[in-house]
């Protein structure tokens, strides 16, 4: 054990909360676990709590992309070397795995033909499905694990109908909602360490063990993309197809470089310069029609076309592998930095279709986004969810 003599009986108690283990865990110490690390001081700390615990703790750093990750953007080598450091003072044993060929092929592929279909999506969900919680996972039960852990703010908990999985109690940095497409299978064989902590508490204590990522900045965009610009980034795979951009009456206000570019509720970048026609309020993107390759721009940010009552999802997910009962009490977030959303859930009564699901919002929600996760809750458990098709006004 790491000895910390800087820590009070108060982080002490904060540590036993986040290593207490739900009675039905599957998987309690010794046992071998396999930890997710990706560098940053999450999966860092979630490593140390593991080997308090008790387990047998490896790290495992996947490298998930290698086209120009020798660019300025891609910190993939830093982020080695920052895992190495760790794993030496914590000392635990660590390797690198190569899972870039899955992600290219689970992953990227589906990205680009959402981006080429005018929608927007959120790989991150599909990331965690597919490779941290599918090609991970099997690459960590070869090495003999009993389980993986990663560095995510969420919670498994076993409940009367199976697994259930829980926002984490510090709701700031809550990841269910990049979660909720693991299923039963996966959340039986995953550990997180940091479900119950704060990421103060975290940071805390990454100090307090002298990890040099202690002060390390949070990862932010897409995995892959990391701090690249977007549009320069996503103009290497999709061509550009230029066409008009247009009020809801028809006037042309300029040209854009192709649909892939834009997004809903998008504000800046959208080509029209500070152009003061109508109210004089900023501009926002309403609305792709991709018959006639043209954007749709509204002023002010309160624009009705920029709200939806109603959204229909398809491509479901459901963490207890069935469609939940049909309820008006339930919340659902439509993108990751949003509040809960009261809502109603429906679903299809033919039994042959239960692939997608409609919500109907108590309040109105702003820029509603095909290809973005809708993700439903009961409470603090996250039910599960699909991708977002379409979505009305009224």
């Amino acid at each position: 054990m790491l000895n910390v003599q800087s820590y009070n009986i108060r982080m002490l108690k904060d540590i036993a909360s986040a290593l207490c283990l739900n009675e039905h865990q599957l998987v309690k110490p010794p046992q071998r676990v396999v930890i997710g690390m990706s560098g940053g001081v999450d999966s860092s700390v979630a490593a140390w709590l593991l080997k308090e615990q008790g387990f047998e703790v490896v790290g495992l750093f996947m490298k998930n992309w290698e086209d120009d990750d020798d660019s300025e953007y891609c910190s993939t080598r830093q982020d080695w070397i920052d895992v190495v450091a760790v794993a030496d003072i914590l000392g635990i044993e660590v390797e690198i795995v190569n899972f870039a060929k899955e992600y290219k092929d689970r992953v990227f592929e589906d990205f680009l033909r959402e981006y080429s279909a005018g929608r927007t999506p959120n790989p991150d969900v599909l990331c965690n499905a597919e490779i941290k919680f599918k090609a991970f996972l099997d690459h960590a039960m070869r090495l003999g694990a009993s389980a993986i852990a990663t560095g995510h703010y969420a919670r498994v908990q076993h409940g009367v109908s199976g697994y259930e999985l829980l926002k984490a109690t510090d709701l700031t940095k809550d990841q269910s909602y990049f979660l909720h497409r693991l299923n039963q299978q996966q959340l039986s064989r995953v550990l997180f360490p940091l479900g119950n902590l704060p990421k103060t508490k975290v940071r805390e204590i990454a100090e307090n063990l002298h990890l040099p990522n202690a002060k390390k900045k949070d990862s932010t965009g897409i995995c892959f993309i990391g701090e690249r610009p977007f549009r320069e980034f996503l103009q290497k795979y999709l061509p550009s197809q230029p066409g008009p951009i247009k009020t809801a009456n028809g006037q042309v206000l300029g040209q854009h470089i192709g649909l892939a570019f834009y997004t809903l509720g998008q504000r800046k970048g959208i080509g029209i310069g500070g152009r003061q026609t109508g109210s004089g309020d900023p501009w926002f993107v309403a609305a792709k029609d991709l018959v006639a390759n043209s954007l749709l721009v509204v002023q002010g940010h309160e624009h009705p076309f920029l709200e939806s009552a109603t959204l229909h999802a398809q491509d479901a997910s459901w963490v207890s592998g069935k469609t939940p009962v049909v309820s008006d009490h339930y919340c659902a977030k439509t993108r990751y930095r949003q509040g809960d959303a009261l809502c109603s859930l429906k679903v299809p009564e033919d039994l042959s279709n239960q692939n997608s699901f409609d919500l109907v919002f108590s309040e109105k929600q702003w820029a509603v986004t095909p290809g973005q996760s809708a993700v439903l809750y009961d409470g603090d458990i996250c039910l599960g969810g699909g991708i977002i098709y379409s979505s009305a006004h009224t």
